[in-house]
């Protein structure tokens, strides 16, 4: 079986959503890593900034990832359909 042609939106919704949920993962350790931050800084300034930044980045992460993801899996995935045309696609054997 030779793949030869790949849904270039079907790839990109799939790839958008798990870039999103990656991007979650990671924003939220970045709000942990802010939020102790703003508890170790010894101003009082510091844990509001470290609270706002925290919440930003649950918000900010998925969103960027999965725009960026769901952009470059399309682009790749064109690009895919045009190399697999002149190369003959990826061999899967499947049973």
């Amino acid at each position: 079986m030779v793949i030869r042609r790949v849904g270039p939106l079907s790839c990109a919704k799939i790839a958008g959503t798990l870039y999103a949920v990656i991007g979650l993962f990671v924003g939220a350790i970045f709000s942990l890593i802010a939020m102790a931050g703003g508890f170790a800084s010894n101003s009082n300034g510091g844990l509001p900034f470290g609270a706002m930044m925290g919440v930003g980045s649950i918000i900010f992460f998925p969103i960027m990832y999965g725009c960026f993801g769901f952009i470059g899996t399309l682009i790749t995935a064109a690009i895919y359909n045009v190399l697999a045309n002149v190369v003959g696609g990826v061999e899967v054997d499947l049973q």
